[in-house]
């Protein structure tokens, strides 16, 4: 199988080095009823993709013009030097991002990992506290970061009770494959590709996103300037993501062969990666930015987030919650209006 999405660290350093610079938005006009999307090659984007080949926006009298980032670290200089409008981004991004002065907002969760982020071990390990003293390979500051910390910490453990091996999360496989660290986080298609090796017999999946529901969410970010200036649009790509949700469900065997052809891959090779991720629906989406306890609510994740990104030094401060977002259009959704 082939995967050309990239979830990257380097989103920290770049941001913090545009702020730094003191970067601003640009004060060009933006072209009424054009947006300029940017989005990562990643299955969780997979409703942008139909609503892209079908042009589901027209009806809402909108275009949008996509523009396809194996790098997700670009998408946010993209958008504040107006080089685009808005982003499907990771939940991470945004906290760091506003802890640093950037004025994005999320305005609809678009999809979270189930199961297509994971921590991996050989077979003798069989649970979190298992890891004490042990070597484990993960990409910092990345939603393979947050993952394994947050099972740390849910097993009563911390980031001092392991032997951190840096690296990318498409060399985990490798790494455990050559014997060099018995435990990793990585994503799909990598799992897969470790669980399968020596015949499945050597390594299994010990935690995954299935049990953080929530905690690695991609969202549709725009800037707080462009939700102000055209909020017709900002509604209207998240119906067009809707309306491209609805299409999946009712015309499956036609939009996984859309979704191929955007992310290059083959038909069989989505229908595999779909089930690894979870695309709200409108119906669903109240629940992110209501203030609970649970890992789908924006207010847990942003504590989580937050205070990772804190210990290491990566911010000064935690967000508000209530900065990370603007629930307006998806209230006035679920209203009908």
């Amino acid at each position: 199988m082939s995967y050309s999405g990239y979830r990257s660290a380097k989103i920290f350093l770049l941001s913090a080095m545009l702020v730094a610079a003191g970067a601003t938005l640009s004060t060009a006009t933006y072209a009424a009823g054009t947006v300029k999307l940017g989005v990562n090659i990643w299955i969780g984007a997979a409703p942008f993709y139909v609503a892209d080949a079908l042009d589901l926006y027209k009806k809402y009298n909108t275009s949008v013009k996509l523009q396809f980032f194996n790098d997700l670290a670009l998408v946010p200089p993209a958008m504040a030097s107006n080089g685009l409008d808005g982003g499907v981004l990771t939940y991470d991004m945004v906290v760091a991002n506003v802890a640093r002065g950037m004025s994005q907002r999320v305005v609809m969760p678009v999809d979270y990992s189930n199961g297509g982020d994971a921590i991996l071990a050989t077979k003798d390990i069989t649970k979190i506290t298992d890891f004490k003293g042990k070597k484990v390979a993960f990409n910092p500051l990345s939603p393979s970061d947050f993952l394994l910390s947050y099972a740390l910490k849910s097993n009563g453990l911390s980031d001092k009770d392991i032997k951190p091996v840096n690296m990318g999360a498409e060399a985990v496989a490798a790494a455990m494959a050559s014997g060099g660290v018995p435990i990793g986080v990585t994503y799909q298609p990598s799992i897969s590709q470790i669980e399968g090796m020596d015949g499945g017999k050597k390594f299994h999946v010990v935690y995954s996103s299935k049990e953080a529901p929530g905690l690695i969410t991609d969202v549709l970010v725009f800037n707080k300037k462009f939700i102000d200036a055209h909020p017709a649009e900002v509604k209207a790509v998240m119906q067009g993501y809707l309306d491209g949700l609805a299409y999946m469900k009712s015309n499956p065997d036609d939009a996984i062969k859309l979704i191929a052809k955007a992310m290059k891959l083959k038909p069989e090779e989505v229908k595999e990666q779909l089930p690894d991720v979870y695309n709200l629906p409108l119906s669903e989406m109240p629940k992110v930015f209501a203030k609970t306890v649970d890992t789908m609510s924006f207010f847990t994740t942003n504590q989580v987030i937050g205070q990772i990104l804190k210990n290491k030094k990566q911010i000064k401060s935690i967000p508000a919650c209530e900065t990370t977002f603007d629930d307006q259009f998806v209230k006035a959704m679920i209203a009908g209006k």
